[in-house]
């Protein structure tokens, strides 16, 4: 089975490395490169030339490149039955880039392409990037730091489908399942506050948003930093991602 392999990535030079490196292996074929979610979307919605056996003159027509609606040879060489496969078995993606970008474009290429498999190749090993990544639909999760053989393994597995994880991310993961029954209870309101701190508002904010004074927003982030064992906004935030407060 050869994997057809669309990498996406804003970093040219890291492009050009796994395009290298999957190269070099004769059950890949690398068939095109994206430097961010937008692009990368294009991509898959662009026609290719498809040739028809029954045309003397070898001339071909355009179908799109992914999904349903790409045109298919059928037995006869006419052009009649949609073809359910892609030509993209595997998305290999980095995650903070141009948007659509993260879980967003993981969440768009498994509905409009469900045939693609979407593996997560990147240097972030948070809770809030691999949770909402893995929620989306992506297969698997590795870190940039992978050994060659352990990604052409990876990839090999990725796109028929089996969850491949790198060990840390794997980690991650399990220690977040050990602790979901040990999290802090927040309040309903005391949720509120922590979800609004994590999408970057300011106390002002928060209050304005809630209909609740400033000093109102203080007094539950007391609480917060008390229940979840540390001291500032970003250490709160973080924590409620490792405990499944956010996220989850």
């Amino acid at each position: 089975m050869t994997v057809r392999i669309l990498i996406v990535d804003d970093h040219p030079v890291v492009r050009d490395g796994l395009r290298g490196m999957l190269a070099s292996q004769p059950d890949f074929t690398v068939v095109g490169e994206a430097g961010g979610g937008a692009e990368a979307l294009a991509w898959l919605a662009k026609p290719v030339a498809v040739t028809s056996a029954d045309q003397p003159d070898g001339s071909s027509v355009d179908a799109p490149a992914v999904g349903p609606e790409r045109a298919s040879v059928g037995v006869s060489g006419r052009f009649a039955v949609p073809e359910p496969a892609a030509s993209v078995d595997l998305v290999l993606t980095d995650l903070r880039m141009p948007p659509p970008a993260g879980a967003a474009l993981i969440r768009l290429i498994r509905r409009e392409y469900p045939t693609i498999r979407v593996l997560v190749l990147t240097t972030y090993d948070t809770d809030a990037d691999i949770i909402p990544s893995m929620e989306a639909g992506a297969v698997g999760y590795l870190l940039k730091d992978t050994p060659r053989e352990e990604l052409f393994r990876a990839v090999r597995l990725a796109a028929i489908g089996q969850t491949v994880l790198s060990p840390p991310v794997a980690d991650r993961l399990v220690n977040r399942l050990r602790t979901n029954g040990e999290r802090p209870t927040l309040s309903g309101r005391e949720r509120e506050v922590i979800a609004l701190v994590a999408a970057g508002n300011s106390n002002r904010d928060i209050a304005a948003a809630l209909f609740i004074s400033e000093a109102t927003v203080k007094t539950h982030l007391v609480h917060i930093y008390t229940k979840l064992g540390v001291n500032d906004r970003a250490a709160a935030v973080a924590a409620g991602y490792d405990t499944g407060i956010l996220g989850g």
